[in-house]
């Protein structure tokens, strides 16, 4: 029986697994090229912008992240990824910094594919995909507005968007929509 070791754990992995320093991908696991479509070696050295649906949302999530991982010591969202073929997808995204004070500095990341039970079913632009995702977890339009610096009144004409694009009446519909039920 071969020894069982770090890094064998970490490439056998069910789960994709990134190092990183300052949002670039360091090492990954054959799981998080899988999960991304596309070879293991495409993603080594590549900036976490190559996963990300816009430049823009890549930003604004980076933006995000270093003040809540320096309170909680780490992260973790469900939000709109990219395959390497362009299929946008839900992924449950959990990272923890090996240095608390300077989050982006190296890290390490997991990667949850959850297409099988929750899909993107309509065109969403950036900001749609954000709030969404915020949406997901339960936060009131005051909550999210905070989360992205914008007015909740903002979140209530994004929320009213999606409802229309998902064909749904009330916000509970658009929940069950959003989650895949």
């Amino acid at each position: 029986m071969p020894a069982l070791d770090y890094q064998t754990a970490f490439h056998l992995a069910p789960i994709g697994l990134v190092l990183s320093r300052e949002r670039f991908i360091e090492d990954c696991n054959d799981q998080l090229a899988s999960i991304f479509g596309c070879p293991r070696e495409t993603l080594l050295g590549q900036s976490f912008q190559v996963l990300y649906p816009s430049a823009d949302e890549f930003e604004r999530i980076g933006t995000r992240i270093p003040p809540i991982m320096t309170a909680q010591g780490s992260y973790a969202d469900d939000r709109i990824m990219k395959r390497a073929n362009g299929e946008l997808f839900w992924c449950h995204v959990t990272g923890r910094s090996l240095e608390r004070a300077a989050p982006h500095a190296a890290g390490v990341w997991t990667f949850e594919d959850l297409s099988a039970t929750r899909r993107v079913a309509v065109e969403l632009t950036p900001r749609e995909r954000e709030i969404a995702a915020q949406l997901v977890t339960g936060k009131t339009s005051k909550q999210i507005g905070r989360i992205l610096a914008i007015s909740s009144r903002t979140v209530d004409v994004y929320r009213a968007r999606l409802m229309r694009k998902y064909g749904t009446g009330n916000a509970t519909e658009l929940l069950q929509r959003l989650l895949g039920h």
